[in-house]
């Protein structure tokens, strides 16, 4: 074989289990206990995804070796240097943490694990997108196709199954609870479909509900729109039912802002959108204010009444893991090392865990203020480029669902999340390395 001949099959497999990744991210949850109720080994059949992408990564490295032009993009690029700096950082604060330590072997996998993986996916689906557009023009199916079964799931699990039904498949104690309720009681359980709960399926939906309401304008035929506002609709049935707020904050900014971009260039209806936003937003706070004694207001909205059955509300827990985490950035400003903060915490034998509710907290405690203002630059980066390209409906919902994440970041460990962050960062690699930055017609 030519070495054209290699490279163009080397770039089949990646593609493939790029693919195999981006279908299969939204039931891993639900597959991977599954199959350890049925073979055991619940860790290593977690880790899937992260098998698949070592090897997409390999082979990424090994096309880069072999072309030198796409060699050369690659290292001029310097969201891709930040990158490499960013993650040069999290072991390098990791080892050092581990060598004195703070943290534990475990605690250093499973923290550098969650805060690089979706980092090295960006930058394979980027590659392979430089090189090969079969992500690109089939983006659409592998976004929304996946999500439809997630979404029909939900509704059966929120109408028609019982509520604990994932504990035949698995769901327990050792592994994920079969079901999630608001303030311990039985009436408001929270829909969770095939994801690990309730709040990563209302982070997730936040991507899918912006991706609906951009086909719906998309479309061209009439059946066409019906069926995506239709679909839309059913989602936002789920969505609700999640009880995730911050979900639901999300999913209006990112909805919010897209139909900003698409009216920005508009001066009187941008006003007049901004006007109807405002109204709407007033008229929402006034009436959550009248009804803030209803029970099943302050259940819904609050996660709490006087009947509450917790000993603290999630309110007060939110509020107190926060200004935990922000003092652990003043004591500690160069970070305590990957694998000290966020979920990862938990596998420090002997120490609390230190679980802030905010990511950009817990990079900020992992890696210190020099760690978080990379992680944000990134950020930025990201999000200019995709604004450049926002002609692009993929780059529209990808910039929009990023502020709205952005929010539940500010609310959560949104990114250490499988499913959220290997699917956006992904397509955002996809949407970055295809597009020039120019105004067109790419649909």
């Amino acid at each position: 074989m030519t070495t054209t001949e290699v490279r163009q099959l080397l770039l089949k497999i990646v593609a493939g289990l790029c693919i195999a990744i981006l279908v299969l991210l939204p039931f891993h949850a639900f597959l991977t206990i599954w199959a350890a109720d049925t073979f055991g080994h619940y860790t290593a059949w977690r880790l899937w995804k992260e098998v698949l992408l070592a090897v997409a990564a390999i082979l990424v490295w090994i096309i880069l070796l072999m072309d030198k032009s796409l060699r050369q993009i690659f290292a001029s690029d310097w969201l891709m240097r930040l990158i490499g700096i960013y993650a040069a950082l999290v072991l390098a604060t990791g080892y050092i943490a581990y060598l004195a330590g703070a943290v534990t072997r475990t605690a250093l996998a499973d923290g550098i694990l969650l805060d690089l993986r979706f980092f090295l996916f960006f930058v394979v689906t980027w590659v392979l997108t430089k090189k090969d557009s079969v992500l690109y023009m089939n983006w659409r199916k592998l976004l929304v196709g996946p999500a439809l079964v997630v979404i029909a799931f939900g509704l059966l699990q929120r109408f028609a199954l019982p509520y604990d039904v994932l504990k035949h498949v698995g769901y327990g104690p050792n592994t994920i609870d079969p079901y999630e309720t608001i303030d311990q009681k039985q009436a408001y359980i929270r829909v969770q479909s095939t994801m690990r709960g309730a709040n990563p399926l209302g982070a997730y939906l936040v991507v899918i509900v912006t991706a609906l309401a951009t086909l719906v304008t998309r479309v061209k035929a009439r059946w066409g729109k019906i069926a995506w506002a239709a679909t839309g609709l059913v989602t936002l049935v789920v969505l609700f039912f999640t009880y995730s707020r911050s979900a639901w904050l999300a999913t209006m900014i990112s909805v919010g802002i897209l139909i900003a971009l698409g009216i920005r260039h508009r001066k009187y209806l941008w006003r007049f959108g901004m006007l109807v936003v405002a109204a709407g937003l007033i008229a929402f706070g006034g009436t959550l204010f009248a009804l803030r004694n209803n029970d099943h207001v302050q259940n819904i909205f609050f996660h709490t009444d006087e009947h509450s059955r917790s000993s603290s509300s999630s309110n007060y827990g939110h509020s107190q893991a926060l200004k935990d985490g922000l003092n652990d950035m003043v004591n500690q400003p160069f970070g305590g090392g990957t694998g000290s903060a966020g979920p990862a915490s938990t596998h420090n034998t002997g120490k609390p865990a230190r679980i802030a509710e905010n990511y950009f907290v817990q990079i900020g405690q992992e890696t210190g203020f020099i760690g978080l203002g990379l992680f944000l630059v990134i950020n930025v980066i990201v999000a200019v480029r995709l604004w450049r390209r926002e002609y692009d409906s993929l780059s529209r919902i990808l910039l929009s669902s990023l502020i709205g994440i952005s929010v539940i970041c500010l609310l959560s460990h949104a990114w250490t999340d499988d499913t959220l962050a290997y699917i956006w960062w992904g397509f955002a690699g996809v949407a970055i390395a295809r597009l020039k930055e120019r105004r067109g017609t790419t649909d």
